[in-house]
């Protein structure tokens, strides 16, 4: 065990330093729009849901990991807001947000994890979850602010949200679950179409109502809870 967590911790750190390492070239040397630079930084987080899933061979051991992960780095974070202003250098919308969205999903990974995998035995539904929102959730953000002419509003809609960006999140969250569920052949041929429409389509619908950024744990849960029923529907 301990092994394993110390080869799988040490392929996450070396994973994020030279993801973060290669976003900050690349912003460097290119003239990378702010909110693009954003969503950079978002698909790294994203992308370590591989490691933890395939980098460690025991649940308990990969939620461990992001645990610690998260108890290493938001203090590092929080200097550097003093010290650092990484406020500034991360394009935080307000102080303490990367700090923030650690934490949340850190903590939304790890109950993944621990229910997914741990439970049901079943890695290709945490993969499905993180891609489903987080692909999903940055495509509405680019589209919404580029593209967005026709506005959704209400009272459990946070501010204004653009119809074409919950489109455009429906979309690629479709694309995203689609691929992940093809990719672990666990349906018959015509069952993945409906199952990632009706997925995509919670998931886009979740987000639309979800406020103060909690996306980040009601989006991922979402699709969870619809893939599950779904699967067994199947018989699978």
């Amino acid at each position: 065990m301990y092994q394993e967590l110390v080869r799988g911790f040490g392929i996450l750190l070396a994973y994020f330093l030279a993801s973060v390492v290669g976003v900050f070239v690349v912003r460097r040397l290119l003239p990378v729009p702010r909110e693009v630079f954003r969503k950079m930084l978002h698909f790294i987080l994203l992308g370590s849901i591989f490691v933890l899933v395939y980098g460690f061979d025991t649940w308990w051991v990969a939620a461990l990991a992001t645990l610690a992960f998260m108890v290493l780095v938001y203090p590092i974070l929080a200097v550097g807001e003093r010290v650092l202003n990484f406020t500034k250098v991360l394009i935080e919308r307000k102080p303490g947000e990367i700090k923030g969205s650690l934490v949340v999903a850190c903590l939304t990974f790890i109950a993944l994890i621990t229910l997914c995998w741990g439970g049901l035995g079943q890695k290709y539904l945490v993969i499905a979850a993180v891609l489903g929102w987080g692909t999903g959730d940055a495509a509405a953000a680019l589209v919404g602010k580029r593209f967005g002419r026709r506005y959704i509003e209400g009272p459990f809609v946070e501010g204004r949200k653009s119809l074409e960006g919950t489109l455009a999140m429906f979309v690629v969250s479709f694309i995203a679950i689609i691929i992940v569920l093809v990719v672990h052949s666990v349906l018959p041929w015509y069952g993945y179409v409906p199952t990632a429409a009706v997925t995509a389509f919670v998931c886009a619908v979740v987000e639309l109502y979800t406020k103060n950024g909690m996306d980040t744990i009601t989006c991922p849960l979402a699709v969870v809870s619809v893939l599950v029923p779904l699967m067994c529907l199947w018989g699978v």
